[in-house]
């Protein structure tokens, strides 16, 4: 072959080779492209994007509440709060971290791998109501931790002199179930745990915003990008206001302090809680912002349960607070009317001897719950199980609303336990239990067990002339849009009351707080007090005191009903609570000093919680 050719072979060769390994460089640059757009888009495009424009979460600003008369309650303070982004933080600067927020490694590494797991490109806090020196650290050394940012949110506050513990609640960061049930949640926010907070959580957190700033290759805020026209503002939470009068539960919360018990005072016409209050309690305060996880833990274990609202929850016996309900279940079975007399010789046989607290001679219904006669009840529980059985009791109490529940606006309400047949069955066997097991239900002792709110609520029922209201602590919640909603249950009409029937019994319920025990402490100046006292056996302890009242007598305005656990007799314990909640009510001010001294000093036995 000439030599010509041959070169002109080897050149096209050549050509060929090179335009093989041209487009397989292109091929292989396409496909890279193809793997890096497509198959790595998740991971790389929001990289790219965190190059120059970050997206952030703006928390609400979280709903206020009031009392009725407009004062704050819980408001919000400004809380620093540290933040990260885990793809583009840097690890090896955990120890930098540690060292400027004040915290130790391990505690920072743990954070740290909890944002990772939640999400490696979401925006999530890592210390939360961090001190002023924290935060200015941080942003002094912003350069130097990529993915670290900062930003100013709000904790609760809480500005009025009462603690409000368990009607208020208090907040806790979501759990991963919680977050993972609702789009509303991120990691790191807070949540309504317990009282109002819970049960209006929809409504007081509000709705999130958006905010994109342009950021450097640090990481470092440059300002907001294309002008904020990306951003969405968030939504502020709703305004609640309460029925709530704070000078009033700030006495209720005074005279319960270092006892166990509750308190809880309503309007008996509308069902708005004026006061409502627990011991022992805990200071919200201490669970806002950052947890103050020592406190937390001795509240948790503490063997009287400062987190249990004995307001709503408990299930002591009310004793002989049931008397007048019981008058009107005679009355109105026919058992009984005003004129009806049974003879008390300190007490009532049937198979044994029921006692009474001393021989009432021949008494009527009046003069049975001024003088607090248990043998009249006995004999009335005695007829009403053996002439219409024990469900017709059961279904009647229930209309007073005991052993329902009320569904106050709370959280945390048991519905007692008013027993009935099937009850019985399921505690004792079929057919083993009779008579001596129901009996004392007239005097409102063995298996029945009541909260101070369904006492409150019962006792509304006979103030009110036979109607039962729903009890609520929210009278409205107010919109960012200026819209008000109004949170007022209507009452309930209990239809087999007879006002000839309720007039007898407010009237003994009105010699007992005048003539009976409940003279010494509820019968007040110028105010008509009606109540009714009561001392629950307690065979592990002390007796505890129970008084259930409403005032003025005429025209109903409040009704109370106080428990106190392990402190004796109701009508020196529980009535003077109440006697000095009517002071301030209706006066304005304390009109017997000396009383409110004794209860402040009052110790009662000590409380077992394994044993009461």
């Amino acid at each position: 072959m000439p030599i010509k050719d041959r070169n002109t072979q080897h050149a096209r060769t050549a050509v060929i080779v090179l335009q093989l390994l041209v487009a397989s460089v292109f091929v292989i640059l396409f496909g890279r492209l193809i793997y890096l757009q497509v198959f790595q888009y998740d991971i790389y495009s929001p990289i790219s994007e965190r190059n120059s424009i970050r997206q952030q979460t703006v928390n609400p600003a979280r709903g206020l509440i009031f009392d009725r008369h407009g004062d704050l309650i819980v408001g919000n303070e400004p809380s620093f709060t540290i933040t990260i982004t885990p793809l583009s933080f840097d690890m090896s600067t955990i120890p930098l971290l540690a060292e400027l927020t004040l915290t130790e490694q391990e505690n920072i590494e743990a954070l740290v791998l909890q944002a990772r797991t939640y999400s490696l490109h979401r925006e999530s806090r890592l210390l939360r109501d961090v001190d002023f020196k924290v935060f200015s650290n941080i942003q002094e050394n912003l350069w130097r931790l990529p993915g670290i940012n900062h930003q100013v949110e709000g904790k609760r506050s809480y500005p009025s002199d009462a603690r409000l513990s368990h009607a208020l609640g208090y907040l806790a960061e979501v759990t991963r179930n919680e977050m993972n049930a609702s789009p509303h949640y991120r990691l790191g926010d807070l949540i309504g745990r317990s009282g109002l907070e819970r049960i209006y959580e929809d409504d007081l957190r509000g709705s999130k915003g958006t905010q994109f700033v342009t950021v450097n290759a640090f990481g470092r805020s440059l300002g907001p990008f294309s002008g904020g026209a990306l951003d969405v503002n968030p939504g502020k939470g709703v305004d609640i206001h309460t029925t709530l009068d704070i000078g009033l539960q700030r006495i209720a919360e005074e005279l319960l302090e270092g006892k166990v018990g509750g308190v809880v005072a309503l309007n008996p016409k509308t069902g708005g809680i004026l006061a409502i209050a627990s011991t022992p309690d805990y200071d919200n305060e201490r669970l806002a912002g950052q947890l103050d996880r020592d406190y937390w833990v001795s509240v948790n274990t503490d063997s009287l349960t400062p987190l249990f609202n004995r307001a709503v929850a408990t299930t002591q016996p009310p004793g002989s607070t049931t008397k007048p309900m019981m008058g009107l279940i005679g009355m109105r079975l026919g058992i009984i009317d005003e004129n009806t007399t049974v003879h008390c010789a300190g007490g009532y046989q049937r198979g044994r001897f029921y006692r009474c607290l001393r021989h009432h001679g021949t008494i009527n219904i009046v003069e049975a719950i001024e003088t607090s006669c248990n043998t009249f009840f006995y004999w009335m529980m005695d007829q009403i199980v053996n002439r219409f059985g024990l469900n017709v009791w059961t279904q009647m109490m229930n209309d007073f609303g005991m052993g329902v529940r009320t569904d106050i606006d709370l959280s945390g309400e048991v519905r007692g336990v008013i027993p009935d047949s099937s009850y019985f069955d399921r505690a004792f066997g079929v057919r083993q239990w009779g008579l001596g097991d129901m009996i004392n239900l007239g005097i409102g002792q063995g298996a029945m067990g009541a909260s101070p709110l369904q006492m409150a609520t019962a006792v509304s029922v006979i103030a009110n002339n036979g109607y039962r209201v729903q009890p609520s602590v929210v009278e409205r919640v107010a919109y960012e849009d200026g819209a008000v909603e109004i949170i007022r249950p209507d009452p309930e009409r209990v239809d087999w009351l007879q006002p000839g029937d309720l007039e007898a019994i407010q009237r003994g319920m009105r010699l007992a707080v005048t003539e009976g025990s409940g003279r010494f402490y509820a019968n007040i100046r110028d105010v008509a007090v009606a109540g009714k006292t009561g001392t629950a056996q307690n065979p592990h302890g002390q007796n505890h005191g129970w008084f259930i009242s409403y005032a003025p007598y005429d025209d109903p305005e409040i009704a109370i009903a106080v428990l106190l656990q392990n402190a004796g007799y109701g009508s020196t314990t529980a009535a003077p609570i109440a006697g000095m909640m009517y002071e301030y009510y209706f006066h304005g001010e304390i009109l017997r000093p000396h009383v409110y001294q004794m209860m402040l000093d009052f110790e009662p036995a000590p409380f077992n919680p394994n044993r009461n």
